[in-house]
Formats: C-alpha cells, sequence, structure tokens
C-alpha cells in the first residue's frame, strides 16, 4: 500500500498560471563520482530567519532527465563545519521532503497569511539537515519540465504546446510540471538506492565543509522501506568504492512510524482497532465488520495468503495485486467505515491537522526564484505512485530486517520511533517489527519512561545497545509535529549516543532498560470530550500561553475548557479546544500544544 499523505498538493490552487523558465542564477560545481550539482544560497527569511545560519538549495543532475532537488540548512548556535549531517526524506513513495521541513522538524512553519515563522524545535538545533525530494518526479524532482495543465480532481497532467494557459483549464492549474512518465522514475526500493546514493555523493562534492562528520539518515512511513535498504546500498559502496567516489560516514538510522513488514503490519490493522485494540479505546467496528476484516485478513486466499505467496514467488504481478487487495480490503476499511483519519485516529476525515499552507506558499514566485526551482512545487507525485504500486514494492519486505540488523551488528545507532494514534503505521504492527529483527538483548530489555525536559512523560521505550523502539503518545503519524520537544530530544540523544530514556547514559553493547514488557498506559475516553463554543463547560478567560503564538499562526481560535476534575496520570495537563476558523471544526488539544486530540 502506498504510504502516500492525504490532501494532494493540487487540492490548495494557486492564484495565477506559473510557467516557469529555466533558473539563470544557480551555480555549477562538481561533486564526487563527477555528479554535477547546481545551487544558490537562499536568502535569509525564506524559511531560516537567523542572518547566520545559511540555507542551500539546488539539483544534484544524477543522469540524463533525472534532476533530483535538494535543500539543505546549517546547524544553528554550533559550527556547522563540524555538526553531523542529517539526511532527511519523506515517505509515499513519491511524498515530497517539504512535508518534513515544512510541517515537522523543519527551521520554520508557514503561517495562514503565507508567512515563515521560527520553529524553536527544529533539528537544526542539532544537526546539519539535508532535505531531498526523491524519488525523481517527487516534489521539486524533475525528469523534463514541460508546461501542462494539472486536473483539479484527479491530479493527472496534461501537456500543453506552449505557455499559454487554454480556455477550458483553471488558470491556477497551469504552468511548469515533471513530465509524468513512470520509466523516468524508480519504480521500486531497490531501484530508487543508487539515485540516493548519487544525490549524496553530488551534495558532499560541492559541500565538503558539511560533510566530514557523521551521516545520520532520518525518515518516516515509508522510509521504513527506504532506510535500511538505502543504507545497506551505502555500505556496500563504501565497501566498494567507486573512482572519484567518497566514502560516507555513515553513523545511524532514525525511523518514525515506518512501513517494514507488510506480512505483519497488515495484520496490524487488526490488532489496532478490533484486538487488543488502541489505547484510546476506539472501538470503531460493529461485530459485524470485525468478522469482515477478520475474514478479508485470513480467509483463504486472502490478504495473509497473498501476501505470502509475495514473499515467496517475489513477481511484480503476486505483489501488486496482494498490496491492493490488502490495502483495499483490510486497510481501507477503517477509512470507509469509521470516517476517522489514518495518520490519526483522534481526527475525523479530513484532518486539519498539520496546516498545508505551505504548499501554496512553495510555489509562490518569490519562494520558487529564491530556491531556484524548475518546476511547481506538488506535494505528492502520482508517478511515483503508480510506478512503485506496478512492482508491488508495498507489498515486500525486500531485505528490510536483515538490512536492520546489519545496522545493529555494525553498532550503529537504530531508532523505531510511533506516535501510538497512528493507524496507517500503528505502534503495535511496529512493535511486532522490532521484535523480529533479532536485535542482541532485546527480548530482555523492557518498557521505561521517556523523560523529557519539560518532566511529561511523553512516551516509553525499550532499548538494547543503540536499538530502540520509542512509543510516543497522543501523537499522529508525523510525531515532530504533534510531539515537537520530545522529538527533538530523542533526536539529539540518538546523534550523541546517549539512552533514549533520559539523555543521561552513553549507551553500548550491554545496555538494556528496565521495565515491564509491554507499554500498557492508555490515554482512554477522556480525549472524546469537546467543547463547543457556547457549551456550558467552556471557561470565557485568557487565552493560554503556552503555545499561543504557534495557535495563532494555525489561524485557530484558543477556548480553554475545565476538565471536571478528569486528571492525567502524566502530569498536571490542562486541555483546550481550538476552533478552526476555516470550517469551525472543534478539535481538543494539550495547552503545551505537544498533542491534538479530537473525537466527535
Amino acid at each position: 500500500m502506498s504510504r502516500l499523505l492525504a490532501l494532494a498538493a493540487w487540492a490548495l490552487p494557486l492564484s495565477f498560471a506559473q510557467f516557469i523558465p529555466a533558473p539563470t542564477d544557480l551555480i555549477q560545481a562538481k561533486g564526487y563520482a563527477n555528479i554535477s550539482v547546481r545551487y544558490k544560497e537562499v536568502p535569509t527569511g525564506i524559511c531560516e530567519l537567523d542572518p547566520n545560519v545559511k540555507s542551500y538549495s539546488g539539483y544534484a543532475d544524477i543522469g540524463e532527465n533525472q534532476h533530483v532537488f535538494w535543500w539543505f540548512f546549517e546547524a544553528r548556535n554550533q559550527n556547522a563545519s563540524t555538526a553531523p549531517l542529517t539526511v532527511w526524506i519523506n515517505g509515499g513513495p513519491g511524498s515530497s521532503s517539504m512535508i518534513g521541513l515544512f510541517q515537522e522538524m523543519g527551521p520554520c512553519y508557514i503561517d495562514k497569511n503565507g508567512n515563515p515563522y521560527n520553529n524553536p524545535y527544529s533539528w537544526t538545533n542539532a544537526s546539519n539537515m539535508l532535505f531531498i525530494d526523491q524519488p525523481t518526479q517527487t516534489g521539486f524532482s524533475y525528469s523534463i519540465p514541460v508546461p501542462a495543465y494539472k486536473d483539479g480532481e484527479s491530479g493527472q497532467l496534461t501537456v500543453l504546446p506552449n505557455t499559454t494557459c487554454p480556455d477550458y483549464a483553471k488558470n491556477w492549474a497551469c504552468g511548469t510540471y515533471s513530465y509524468f512518465n513512470q520509466s523516468l522514475t524508480a519504480d521500486s526500493t531497490p531501484a530508487a538506492a543508487p539515485s540516493m546514493y548519487k544525490t549524496l555523493q553530488g551534495f558532499m562534492g560541492a559541500f565538503p565543509q558539511y560533510s566530514s562528520g557523521e551521516l545520520f539518515f532520518a525518515t518516516e512511513s515509508y522510509g521504513g522501506h527506504w532506510a535500511p535498504v538505502f543504507n545497506e546500498y551505502i555500505l556496500e559502496q563504501n565497501a566498494n568504492l567507486a573512482e572519484g567516489a567518497r566514502k560516507i560516514n555513515f553513523a545511524g538510522v532514525i525511523i518514525g512510524n515506518g512501513w517494514h513488514d507488510p506480512l505483519i503490519q497488515y495484520q496490524s490493522y487488526y490488532n489496532f482497532t478490533v484486538n487488543p485494540g488502541n489505547t484510546y479505546d476506539y472501538d470503531p467496528f460493529t461485530d459485524s465488520q470485525k468478522a469482515r476484516m477478520y475474514n478479508n485478513l485470513y480467509g483463504p486466499g486472502n490478504c495473509y495468503d497473498q501476501i505470502a505467496d509475495c514473499y515467496a514467488r517475489g513477481t511484480n504481478q503476486d505483489c501488486s495485486l496482494a498490496d491492493n487487495f490488502c490495502a483495499r480490503q483490510v486497510e481501507l476499511l477503517f477509512d470507509n467505515l469509521a470516517k476517522r483519519d489514518e495518520l490519526d485516529i483522534r481526527y475525523l476525515s479530513p484532518n486539519p491537522f498539520p496546516p498545508e499552507y505551505f504548499v501554496k506558499y512553495l510555489n509562490t514566485p518569490k519562494v520558487r526564484q529564491g530556491i531556484g526551482a524548475y518546476v511547481n512545487f506538488s506535494k505528492s507525485s502520482n508517478a511515483v505512485g503508480l510506478a512503485f504500486g506496478s512492482t508491488g514494492d508495498g507489498g515486500r519486505v525486500l531485505t528490510i530486517l536483515t538490512d536492520m540488523k546489519k545496522l545493529i551488528d555494525a553498532n550503529m545507532t537504530l531508532i523505531m520511533f510511533y506516535g501510538d494514534a497512528d493507524y496507517n503505521c500503528n505502534w503495535l504492527g511496529g512493535e511486532a517489527v522490532s521484535h523480529k529483527i533479532g536485535a542482541p538483548g532485546y527480548e530482555a530489555a523492557g518498557y521505561t519512561d521517556i523523560i523529557s525536559s519539560d518532566s511529561i512523560v511523553h512516551g516509553q521505550v525499550k532499548q538494547a545497545g543503540k536499538f530502540s523502539f520509542l512509543r510516543i503518545y497522543e501523537s499522529g503519524h508525523l510525531v515532530p509535529f504533534y510531539q515537537p520537544l520530545v522529538s527533538l530530544e530523542m533526536f539529539q540523544r540518538a546523534l550523541a549516543g546517549l539512552d533514549m530514556a533520559t539523555g543521561k547514559t552513553v549507551v553500548g553493547k550491554g545496555y538494556l532498560t528496565k521495565g515491564t514488557q509491554k507499554s500498557t498506559y492508555r490515554e482512554g475516553k477522556r480525549t472524546r470530550r469537546v467543547a463547543r463554543e457556547g457549551d456550558e463547560d467552556v471557561a470565557r478567560g485568557k487565552e493560554w500561553e503556552t503555545g499561543r503564538e504557534r495557535v495563532k499562526n494555525m489561524g485557530v481560535e484558543v477556548i480553554p475548557v475545565m476538565e471536571g476534575g478528569e486528571q492525567s496520570n502524566r502530569g498536571n495537563n490542562v486541555y483546550v479546544s481550538w476552533k478552526m476558523n476555516m470550517n469551525k471544526t472543534p478539535v481538543m488539544v494539550h495547552a503545551s500544544l505537544t498533542a491534538m486530540l479530537m473525537f466527535q
């Protein structure tokens, strides 16, 4: 199943046609392995607001009709030439890494008026960050730039003969796009690995001053496929270095809500919704619907059998049919019957969070010129999704678990973290995968609380050596958005080689967390209560100061809500309601804005 995030980029219209000429102000450079790189320094204020922190963006021209967009940010408050380099890629397949940059851990967010504002929890507080749109035709990356019209309903591209927007087309949908051609992008995770490696060689050669230290690889969602396979490929290339290539000082992998092993994780949809269920006590199905899901999963010739056949035979047809069947008949039952958001079960669908103001922002001429983009921005790529669907890549386990075990055996950092309100790549499936990897000592480790600097327990961790599995409370699919503080501190601890629980102990091969074998904390139904304007339990008064600026920038109204005596066992948490200005949808959020909780 494609892990593409909801809400396509074309759902947010531009105000005018944007046919884009080729950028003429890019600096030409030659990277390692003879990879050509074009780039420019991004003006302060496009995203990073500190004039003392540099940012660059551009393209790695890794082959004919293969132009990969990247955006680099120096680390804040430290010497960028000695700071580690972290590569971030989003999932999909075909999801732009601008999602991570502007909705999760980048230096800025975009407000409702299209203005950037500072993200104090940016991962650039700990590392140089390199965001890459891959494979080709994802985000700002392109194969062949063409004038085209994009249909607002289907996202289908119609190539135009010139840069005149026809009368039948909505003016905002005309522009310069990457030519829609599945043969000009990767169609599987293994096929995408060489392109990622070439992109890194190009960047590191063009910017050796940022490439001398350790390199970490961070990702989420379909990144559960990307990261293990890509990094095994990098290690293979390091061992057999081609002429002109540079050895990559690879140090570890961080994966959020990853899609790793379909045979395990398709079963976890039943586990998460039926037995044992989720920790929000949300039961979405009737008894007959539960029986239907069980049969679709385990009935003769159904999902489990088809994925097993894919594993055994490995043909494109077997794997594509299996993945499609499981997605439609198992995973999407939740979407069709529960009407909740897959990426955060606390929300009705469509989920208004995180806000997507960045999509329109990236398609403004000022920003596009400031970063040297040659095509209009699309949040996700249909071409990439269809290409991967044709091989059934999402239904394959590939060498993923073996590759993860190799990282552990090489004493590299490997972190799996999961927001526990995500159904799409849920934590129960991730936990089951973590046990299948075979990390030394892991079965003897126990869950212990994660202690953050705010003294609130935001989750639990089970850790053996440098391998750890984290369950993050009250978080959807995009953990750095929902829980920015704990995700930043997790990242800082990973880079420093410290334990995930406290950040005070240097971990070695013998390190084990102590605690229960299961993480049993339940958020429960207390999060169901939603205050609406005019409700008797709404306390009129001063806005909460905590997180106030972030609330204002998202375009919501904050109303304090009385808890009626209910008390969280994780601290003195106060909940407030958000009233979205755009559609008046009532939402509950933690006053610290590190959790957003909604039920009808």
